[in-house]
């Protein structure tokens, strides 16, 4: 097999984080914790289904109070939030300050709803929610974990749950995704084709 043509190529730097230096793409979804007598909202793109059961899992540092959070209640839950609501998804992200909790400065400036079955904000309107418990936190990332989550019970908008009958280009363009494009960058998802599986294919 041939080597990698190096003029195409530039060799990153991996003194500093790779991930600052390329766009790519990722979820973007609303993690929603209790916090003593208020709650708390973060987005998140380093976010995922862990496996093909119902797990998911998200990167956090204990440097932020969701991490905290979880660990003192055992629960969370994830908004995946539309396009047309990025704003709200950004503003989730405001910082603290030291004169107003961010439950009481931003958390109740937001359309959020509580979660049917744990005590747990979500973002109102979100085409698909899940509320976790703690499953595992995997520690090692320099400062950096993995906290896992047991699905125990989603609920999706009816115009985005996947039927065998309808066509599935179709319903994504009346029905648009928001990815984030990082760093920095977001993407309203409309066209959408069928992926080229081989013959036989198995997950």
């Amino acid at each position: 097999m041939d080597t990698l043509q190096q003029d195409k190529y530039a060799l990153l730097d991996t003194i500093t984080p790779i991930w600052d230096q390329i766009f790519t793409v990722a979820p973007l979804v609303v993690v929603g914790t209790r916090e003593k007598q208020g709650y708390d909202l973060a987005p998140k793109h380093m976010a995922m289904p862990l496996g093909f059961g119902n797990y998911f899992g998200f990167v956090c540092t204990p440097r932020h109070n969701t991490f905290d959070n979880i660990l003192a209640t055992g629960e969370f839950t994830v908004s995946f939030p539309l396009p047309d609501q990025l704003i709200t998804t950004s503003m989730s992200a405001s910082p603290r300050t030291d004169c107003i909790t961010k439950s009481e400065g931003v958390i109740k400036a937001l359309p959020i709803l509580k979660a049917p079955s744990i005590d747990a904000p979500i973002i109102a309107d979100a085409y698909l929610y899940l509320e976790c418990r703690l499953y595992k936190i995997i520690d090692g990332f320099d400062d950096y974990s993995i906290i896992t989550g047991r699905i125990n019970a989603a609920y999706a908008h009816r115009n985005y749950i996947k039927f065998s009958d309808m066509d599935e280009e179709g319903q994504i363009l009346k029905n648009p995704l928001l990815a984030y494009i990082s760093p920095g960058r977001f993407a309203r998802i409309s066209q959408t084709n069928n992926f080229p599986f081989p013959k036989n294919f198995k997950r």
